[in-house]
């Protein structure tokens, strides 16, 4: 009797082990994948990417060719010089005037002492006030004639201006970057083919931190929260398996049936609950391959 007694209670704690061993949840890695687009339409030259290297974001994938936007803009600059060209000096006319008006003044003042001197008449004052008059106002009519001519002319510099900012900005969008840091996943154009606007370059992930996407029952989820810490497996052969540090960094907020692939702790309940876990890759996890999340059971009890 004692005999089967121990026997029992072996079993018993084996069981337990076992269960704890048990995943809590299953699921699939996946990484949050950018599809790099054509910003601009022409040829593509300099592609600089192969499937797998590693880029950082704001390095040059590619470059599609400006050839007929930079002849463009030298035609818009070229337009643009020659309206400036048409333009009045207003400052050399308004100084041929100012000599004139110091001439008359000196003028103006050695009639004055002529004048009181009775060297000289009072025809003779009020005809140098007279030109010295007329010069002021000729010069006040050519600088207003002159601005508005010139603004005039310049108001049809406008119109280019913005033309040459507009393919200054397509040129910039020729060069297509690296919107972040990843690996080439896929690339879908190769050296000299035509793109349009929209047509996808590449696909590019990060898969140096990568997310277990797994399973909930309704039931689970009393037991986690976000930021938590919990442990990640995945087959390292046939009979063991390797661990990794995990953080709960999303949780749905709606449930879902329970995909066919995925197997949970209650045996594929109905209803389940999407979560993700944030996992620093060493290389060994890829994409899609299959995973299992277990509850940090050490910092619960």
């Amino acid at each position: 009797m004692k005999k089967l007694l121990f026997v029992f209670i072996i079993v018993s704690l084996v069981a337990c082990s076992e269960n704890k061993k048990q995943a809590d949840a299953y699921g699939n890695f996946e990484a949050e994948e950018i599809i790099i687009s054509s910003e601009a339409n022409g040829k593509i030259y300099d592609l600089k990417i192969m499937e797998g290297d590693r880029i950082n974001a704001g390095d040059t994938i590619c470059i599609v060719d400006t050839t007929q936007l930079y002849l463009k803009k030298m035609q818009l600059l070229a337009s643009a010089e020659a309206i400036r060209s048409k333009t009045k000096d207003v400052q050399v006319q308004i100084n041929v005037l100012l000599e004139q008006k110091n001439n008359i003044l000196r003028e103006k003042d050695r009639i004055e002492r002529l004048f009181k001197d009775s060297a000289a008449t009072q025809k003779q004052v009020d005809d140098i006030q007279g030109q010295l008059a007329l010069v002021e106002k000729n010069i006040s009519a050519t600088q207003s004639t002159l601005s508005s001519t010139n603004q005039g002319i310049l108001a049809e510099l406008k119109p280019l201006e913005l033309q040459i900012d507009q393919i200054n900005d397509n040129i910039k969008k020729s060069i297509i970057l690296a919107s972040s840091n990843g690996t080439v996943l896929s690339k879908f154009v190769e050296n000299g083919e035509l793109v349009a606007f929209g047509k996808a370059i590449c696909k590019i992930a990060d898969i140096e931190n990568i997310y277990l996407r797994a399973y909930l029952s309704g039931s689970q989820l009393s037991r986690v929260k976000l930021a938590d810490q919990v442990k990640v497996f995945i087959d390292k052969d046939f009979e063991e398996q390797e661990e990794y540090k995990g953080e709960l960094t999303w949780i749905s907020s709606k449930a879902e049936f329970t995909p066919k692939i995925i197997q949970t702790k209650e045996e594929r309940v109905n209803l389940v609950y999407a979560v993700k876990i944030l996992v620093k890759n060493d290389g060994k996890i890829k994409i899609g391959m299959p995973g299992e999340m277990r509850f940090n059971y050490e910092t619960r009890e």
